[in-house]
């Protein structure tokens, strides 16, 4: 009977002993696997071979920051990682810019188009009348709003760092008379300068 219990007693403590080894070597597994996924997940951000926004890899991060580990390379790959969403953010930013800029400019644009809608119509009319006579009506409509027959009309032919290239200077009365010789109009209106009245007194232009 004595030998049975210290038999048991024994094997109660290899068991609790196994367990115990169990555990740490279960634990020390888990960690190594932490390590081994931090590092490649740093790798990753650091490399820009993930599809994160800044957000997602700063979350990363600082899951892995949370769990402490203390492994000098783990740690230097943090310091690049958090460099790299610095720089991601960065260009996040200038991404967004930009498009908030083309999006202000194409509603300038669509503003614009909407804003000379009735002279570039009328432009069209000139162009595609059918006939001299109706041409020539459609020439003195357009003439209507505009001061004077002779007001300038300046053509842009090109546009390179907010600067603008000039065709030669017309009036308005040779523009529509050159509208209904050609039968096109190929130009949209840029802006346009209005006295008190609402006149036009100078119209600039530029080819589509």
């Amino acid at each position: 009977m004595v030998l049975l219990v210290a038999s048991l007693l024994v094997g109660g403590a290899t068991s609790c002993k196994s367990k115990k080894k169990l555990a740490k070597e279960k634990a020390a597994a888990e960690y190594a696997m932490k390590v081994d996924n931090a590092k490649k997940d740093l790798t990753a951000i650091i490399n820009g071979s993930t599809d994160w926004t800044s957000d997602q890899m700063a979350d990363r991060i600082a899951k892995i920051k949370d769990y402490n580990i203390q492994d000098e390379e783990v740690k230097g790959l943090i310091k690049q990682a958090e460099a790299k969403v610095e720089d991601v953010r960065a260009a996040e930013m200038r991404k967004a810019e930009e498009e908030r800029l083309r999006r202000e400019e194409e509603a300038r644009i669509r503003a614009k188009q909407s804003e000379f809608a009735v002279i570039d119509n009328q432009f069209e009319a000139v162009a595609n009348a059918n006939g001299v006579d109706n041409a020539n009506n459609q020439i003195q409509m357009a003439l209507q709003y505009f001061e004077t027959p002779d007001i300038p009309v300046l053509i842009i032919i090109s546009q390179n760092g907010g600067f603008n290239d000039y065709d030669r200077p017309t009036t308005i009365t040779k523009f529509l008379n050159y509208l209904k010789d050609k039968k096109v109009y190929k130009y949209r209106v840029e802006s346009a300068k209005k006295n008190g009245m609402g006149k036009i007194t100078e119209l600039e232009l530029i080819t589509k």
